[in-house]
């Protein structure tokens, strides 16, 4: 029998920590451009590398909500490729996979 509160637990608890991670991306983004033309060029590239971690962070929210709306809805677990169950072993590697690894 599978625990889904654990799975949920764990991913409230990565929803946490990605809002964290995300917000402090949004503070550093917001910094003031340094008016050293060379350090500015630098900080570009940082910008872009935080905006990429950022558009990551984002899309691993939505699918954690997307999984704790399964869990409410009792579909957790569930492949919506084919119906069957999604292993234990996936879950506990991606919680919010959709897709058992025959779909994949």
């Amino acid at each position: 029998m599978r625990d889904i509160e654990t799975y949920k637990q764990r991913l409230l608890d990565r929803q946490k920590e990605l809002d964290v991670r995300l917000h402090n991306i949004e503070d550093q983004l917001d910094d003031e451009p340094n008016p050293d033309t060379e350090e500015r060029a630098v900080e570009r590239e940082d910008d872009e590398m935080l905006e990429g971690l950022g558009n990551a962070g984002k899309a691993e929210l939505q699918q954690i909500e997307h999984a704790l709306t399964r869990i409410k809805n009792g579909t957790f677990g569930t492949c919506v490729e084919c119906g069957e169950d999604i292993s234990d072993e996936r879950l506990n590697a991606i919680p919010y996979a959709t897709k058992c690894k025959n779909c994949m």
